[in-house]
């Protein structure tokens, strides 16, 4: 007798362990990224040395992403996945030894270098959890997974930054705490889940790393899908500019600090499960540049924002409309793309999204030390929307994309 067919990712064996070890990886990171963000602004009060965290987050996935895909490919991904979890929890280990003075100097010295081995985790943590997916699921049930999975983030972007916030008005050292050990607790539930797929004999050659670059130039929907996201969020991206928003301009501490972090996902996590049961038939060339045509306007609202309440409503929606844009391309990059290659397309695709973050960030921090915070976010979000326009143009087989298959 045949087993009944899936007909949600929940049914599928070991996806629920999968979501979990988003949940605890994204959960890590977004802790860690409250920490060192509010502990450098209270060290050196400067917000390029925030643009800087973020700079040294991004630069090892620009040198490490043809060997990551590579890699990925190569190796068993859930191994692969579970090594770059173990190394973040010993850089949260590493500060939260710093914060309580166990013989480490806590300066900006090292939040800088451990803001570097964080990128460099990401470089391979990203990439193989996105490779892994499909090898879990059938593909009939692909984009209701990559939306269920964008909850799982989403989700721990709405805990962790409220949590870490709170547990920062406690030490830092308690924040870093709790970030190594949600990692070390990942990376239990990753290896619990049991071999996901085989390491694979080929060999890695440069001319081999080069073929996820290939594959993209070659399919004007997914380039067009991974670098539209690149250079609205890039312009548009303010994250690394909270702090100054919740300690000077906002007046709400630490802990509003996690809450202005936290509301992105939550509006991220509602438009995620309502894909999960609904998911987008048609038209998603359209909606996508629909909402990242959104996503620009709310960054303008919350630049000019003086109201908490304004301000927390902006970043919602904000985040809703970013994970639209963030479903489409991940489904559209994970069917376009075989299963050999899903390494080293992935390792590309999450080089685009660090440069829309981390070098974001940078970018954020360099024209608020220019011009001023509000108008830096200002500028940025109306930067957005020119870039929706010039791709509109520049990618009509996007634009003409309807369904996602």
């Amino acid at each position: 007798m045949s087993s009944a067919i899936p007909s949600s990712p929940w049914q599928v064996p070991g996806f629920a362990r999968f979501w979990l070890v988003r949940v605890a990886l994204t959960g890590a990171y977004q802790m860690l990224g409250v920490a060192i963000g509010w502990q450098m602004y209270a060290l050196t009060g400067s917000a390029l040395d925030l643009g800087l965290v973020g700079l040294l987050q991004f630069l090892p996935r620009v040198a490490l992403v043809l060997l990551a895909g590579s890699v990925v490919d190569r190796f068993e991904r859930r191994s692969v996945v579970a090594l770059s979890m173990g190394a973040q929890a010993l850089a949260a280990a590493g500060l939260m030894a710093a914060a309580f003075g166990w013989g480490i100097h806590a300066g900006r010295g090292l939040i800088l270098g451990a803001s570097l081995l964080l990128g460099a985790c990401r470089a391979f943590d990203m990439p193989g959890m996105q490779a892994l997916l499909p090898q879990l699921v059938p593909g009939a049930l692909l984009a209701r997974a990559v939306a269920v999975s964008a909850s799982a983030t989403q989700a721990a972007t709405v805990i962790a930054p409220a949590v870490g916030g709170l547990l920062y008005a406690l030490g830092a050292g308690v924040s870093y705490g709790l970030a190594a050990l949600v990692d070390v607790l990942g990376v239990a539930l990753l290896l619990s889940l049991g071999r996901v797929g085989a390491a694979r004999s080929t060999r890695i050659t440069i001319d081999s790393m080069l073929d996820g670059v290939r594959h993209i130039r070659a399919h004007a929907v997914i380039l067009g899908a991974i670098s539209l996201d690149l250079f609205a969020v890039l312009l548009g991206g303010a994250t690394a500019l909270l702090p100054i928003y919740a300690r000077d301009i906002l007046h709400i501490g630490p802990w509003g600090l996690g809450l202005l972090r936290a509301a992105p996902a939550l509006g991220a996590l509602l438009v995620a499960a309502w894909l999960a049961r609904h998911p987008i038939e048609r038209h998603a060339g359209r909606l996508m540049f629909g909402s990242v045509a959104v996503f620009g306007c709310a960054t303008v609202v919350f630049g000019l924002s003086r109201s908490v309440a304004l301000s927390m409503l902006a970043l919602a929606v904000l985040g809703g409309s970013d994970v639209i844009s963030v479903v489409i391309r991940g489904t559209l990059v994970q069917l376009q793309t075989p299963d050999a290659l899903r390494g080293r397309v992935n390792a590309v695709n999450s080089l685009f999204i660090g440069a829309s973050n981390q070098l974001g960030e940078f970018e954020s921090g360099l024209t608020a030390a220019w011009f001023g915070t509000v108008p830096a976010v200002v500028l940025g979000g109306l930067g957005t929307l020119v870039v929706v326009w010039l791709w509109r143009r520049r990618f009509p087989a996007l634009a003409a994309c309807d369904r996602l298959q």
